[in-house]
């Protein structure tokens, strides 16, 4: 059986990694500034991580959500000290694009409305509300085209208020950084604005925080710049270091009813462990000071490159924007200079997602290959 052709590979096959590398069978050792599209947040192999889900699956590794879980409870607890996001609850998945279908679920029921407002340029998962939501025709079929969704531009605010005083607007989605858009944010005083309208129209808002959430910011949510409470709060990616986990934060007046939600795996015991890892070490390695840290850091050492034309984005969930098409310049950073960078929706545009503990000798090392390859 050959498999379902839908990724266009690059020729290399890694054997084991470690921190912030990754290595080829043959021992080429490659810097990871990507970590998986953000999923690896404190490094790959991380020993505090394989620690704990190695003693966790000698114990449990998976019951079904009909027991008590009680990791489920440590991990909620956990997520509300580090956050300080009081009166939510968690609700767990097992990915980005169910924790946001799941969010779109939850805003419909408490509402009772269906139509939903999303932002052009958006992505929110592969899933079939997720796709509707997500601005990307070319990786939408005919189903996706049920789900009754308007796209509007960041910091609009006639035709945002033009729409949502319809009255008919379930909910509102948006991601605080664009990802795989590229890196735009929307203004603080249209997150505000957008915040209030939805207090006033009986509309949930959601902030995915599936790519920005867990510190890649150098806030544990990236919304919390603006100084909102979103009605529901998306996570991912960076939250299980590799291990599939997502969930969602439900503020408190939107209440729960016995099979409103479902999920088979959704917060396993590997899961939760896995998550309790990264919290841990998030904590004791202080890693939204270095994401912080970090990023100033970058800047200054970026910026001394005359072709990079904008950097954007926040703590160490970066983009580089050139006034070319950036896709030889990565192959040429991955295959000449081992280093894994990432691409976006905008084609001039370099991704750097990499670990939170990363150092400066490893920014150093992507001026020093950028250097080489725009001189």
């Amino acid at each position: 059986m050959s498999l379902f052709n839908v990724y266009p590979l690059y020729q290399m096959t890694p054997s084991h990694a470690k921190m912030c590398y990754v290595y080829e069978k043959n021992g080429t050792k490659y810097l990871d500034l990507y970590g998986g599209h953000a999923v690896i947040s404190i490094g790959h192999s991380h020993p505090t991580y394989v620690k704990a889900l190695t003693n966790q699956l000698n114990n449990i590794g998976f019951y079904s959500n009909y027991i008590i879980n009680e990791l489920q409870q440590s991990v909620a607890n956990e997520i509300k000290i580090q956050s300080k996001c009081n009166n939510y609850n968690l609700f767990m998945t097992n990915s980005g694009a169910e924790s946001n279908e799941n969010a779109l679920q939850v805003a419909s029921f408490y509402t009772k409305k269906s139509r939903i407002i999303a932002f052009k340029n958006s992505f929110h998962g592969r899933s079939n509300a997720a796709l509707s939501i997500t601005d990307n025709p070319n990786i939408k079929s005919k189903m996706n085209e049920k789900i009754n969704v308007t796209f509007l531009d960041f910091n609009d605010k006639n035709n945002f208020n033009k729409e949502i005083s319809k009255g008919d607007v379930s909910s509102v989605i948006f991601e605080s950084i664009q990802g795989v858009g590229g890196l735009d944010e929307p203004e603080t005083e249209f997150v505000k604005y957008i915040s209030k309208q939805c207090k006033k129209y009986n509309t949930c808002l959601i902030a995915d925080e599936v790519q920005s959430g867990f510190g890649r910011t150098g806030d544990f949510f990236a919304f919390q710049k603006h100084d909102i409470d979103p009605d529901i709060i998306c996570i991912a990616k960076g939250m299980g270091n590799g291990f599939p986990v997502g969930g969602i934060l439900i503020k408190d007046h939107i209440k729960s009813k016995y099979g409103m939600l479902g999920t088979t795996f959704g917060g396993n015991h590997l899961a939760c462990t896995a998550v309790l890892a990264v919290l841990s070490t998030i904590k004791k390695e202080k890693l939204l000071q270095n994401s912080k840290s970090l990023e100033n850091y970058f800047r200054e050492k970026i910026s001394l490159i005359k072709s990079v034309k904008k950097i954007k984005g926040r703590g160490l969930m970066l983009g580089l924007e050139f006034d070319f098409e950036a896709s030889e310049l990565r192959k040429n950073l991955i295959f000449k200079h081992k280093i894994f960078t990432g691409g976006s929706a905008n084609k001039n545009l370099l991704r750097i997602l990499p670990p939170l503990n990363i150092q400066k000798k490893h920014i150093d090392k992507l001026y020093n290959a950028l250097k080489i390859e725009l001189s």
